[in-house]
């Protein structure tokens, strides 16, 4: 390993960054490049979007790509929320955006095939970090030019 100066840094391949901003998450909205956030956690879709790119199930997930979708997920159980359908009187998901990847339709139908194992949203393989919940922007400039930056940091420690 290369060394840098007197003492070695870290191993950079293996860094991975622990805090997210919202706005961080926010620029990651396309089919190519697919984040989302919920229940605190930032979890990157793009290789579930890739996997079942065509399908129109993954829509929903596309449509909220970049946003955070906690109000999707009940926070105790860590599942899509349910609901008693008034009609029928059976627990069933509540799907604001509609139906999407890895749940069950409504009725039982033939073309439904449940052998993906875990649903998506309890695979742990998408999690990337953790959802910054408190952040300050910091605005920089350089007397000399004048230039001017303006930094959004994490207050998490």
């Amino acid at each position: 390993m290369p060394r840098r100066g007197l003492v070695e840094g870290p191993d950079l391949k293996y860094f991975q960054r622990r805090f997210f901003t919202p706005s961080e998450v926010a620029q990651h909205n396309q089919l190519e490049d697919l984040w989302v956030s919920y229940l605190g956690s930032v979890y990157n879709l793009t290789p579930l979007a890739q996997e079942y790119e065509g399908d129109p199930l993954l829509k929903p997930i596309v449509e909220v790509a970049g946003q955070d979708i906690s109000h999707w997920f009940d926070p105790e159980t860590r599942d899509i929320r349910k609901h008693v359908d008034p009609l029928t009187g059976c627990l069933k998901y509540r799907t604001p955006w509609s139906r999407f990847l890895h749940v069950p339709p409504q009725l039982p139908r033939s073309d439904w095939a449940n052998d993906f194992g875990k649903p998506w949203w309890q695979r742990s393989q998408y999690e990337v970090g953790q959802l910054s919940v408190k952040t300050r922007s910091i605005r920089i400039i350089n007397t000399l030019t004048s230039q001017a930056h303006t930094l959004e940091l994490h207050l998490e420690i």
